[in-house]
């Protein structure tokens, strides 16, 4: 069943889909009538009882020798997890600044001359880890001027920036926060991202049609109804697996990797400048090979806190946008 949601994943892995297809953000999404139908129950079981095996797994002999599997692989990345998050920060900011007219993502448009004088000071503040905090900063002043541009709602899209920003100032003063460490905060950050956007593929499918027909062998030869429910189903546990125990969250991080890295090969240069900072959180959640025993959880949770976290998320999105929009949610 793992390897059956790796392949459908990595199908599935497509670029953002506001960055390159038409999309209206205010427009009414699928009623929750339509989109809670019973293949979406189908695919809700079924990544429930993915979800509860991998976590009654991880304490067993099994689940320790898939971690000491990765330990070996990720020993020395974790090494250098700071210094290479502040090089891929800094690599995704300067290419911002080269393409011209972004703010932090492709579809976040900008004229403001000072944008890109911005976006060099954020990458040459990463250099130091004294000059970091400014550089949180920046990305605070960026974020803000996309909430400005473009509304609340659709910065929804992009919790990532802020947990980044959070990092960097953290890691830059040697501090935690209210006892959380950096890395936990923007690992927060990215669950709370991807599962977001996991519900446009439920809300609004249509605007992924188009990529479907320019990639017709991403579908696996599914309806292209059925697919776009399945890879939301797929993105949303696999978020939610961020936020969960160590070797599962490890695991959740090996195949997003896999999902945003043939994202780029399909979809180009943009694509890996835009998922860069995503991608390299990732690597910095699968090298993570030192957990708390705070950390670990009752297996039995698991399928409780899915089904919570689906629930939660589904609401604050339909009545946020039927607030914001005065669409309707039903």
């Amino acid at each position: 069943m793992a390897l059956s949601f790796w392949f459908l994943g990595t199908q599935g892995a497509s670029a953002h889909v506001k960055w390159f297809c038409a999309y209206d953000a205010a427009g009414q999404p699928r009623s929750l009538e339509n989109v809670l139908c019973q293949d979406f129950e189908l695919l809700l079981a079924l990544a429930l009882l993915w979800f509860f095996s991998g976590c009654m797994v991880e304490r067993t002999s099994l689940g320790e020798l898939a971690a000491r599997s990765l330990n070996r692989f990720t020993d020395g990345l974790r090494l250098h997890t700071e210094e290479i998050i502040r090089a891929v920060c800094g690599f995704f900011f300067i290419s911002l600044w080269a393409v011209g007219g972004i703010l932090l993502t492709p579809e976040l448009k900008t004229t403001s001359s000072m944008v890109g004088p911005l976006q060099l000071a954020i990458a040459a503040g990463l250099l130091s880890r004294r000059t970091m905090p400014f550089s949180a900063a920046g990305i605070v002043v960026l974020f803000g001027l996309a909430v400005r541009g473009y509304g609340t709602f659709h910065l929804a899209d992009y919790p990532i920036f802020l947990g980044l920003a959070a990092y960097l100032a953290l890691a830059g003063l040697q501090k935690d926060l209210f006892g959380v460490p950096p890395l936990d905060v923007v690992r927060y950050a990215t669950a709370v991202t991807l599962m977001w956007a996991s519900v446009e593929k439920w809300a609004y499918p249509e605007w992924s049609f188009p990529l479907l027909i320019e990639h017709p062998g991403m579908t696996l030869r599914l309806d292209s109804e059925f697919y776009m429910r399945a890879a939301g189903m797929i993105e949303f546990t696999l978020a939610f697996a961020l936020a969960w125990t160590p070797l599962v969250r490890r695991v959740a991080a090996a195949i997003l990797l896999g999902m945003f890295i043939s994202a780029c090969f399909e979809s180009g240069k943009l694509d890996v400048i835009g998922h860069s900072a995503i991608i390299v959180v990732l690597v910095a959640i699968l090298s993570d090979n030192q957990p708390r025993e705070a950390d670990y959880r009752a297996p039995w949770l698991a399928p409780a806190g899915l089904c919570a976290a689906l629930t939660v998320t589904l609401f604050a999105y339909y009545v946020g946008h039927a607030a914001i929009f005065n669409t309707s949610i039903l």
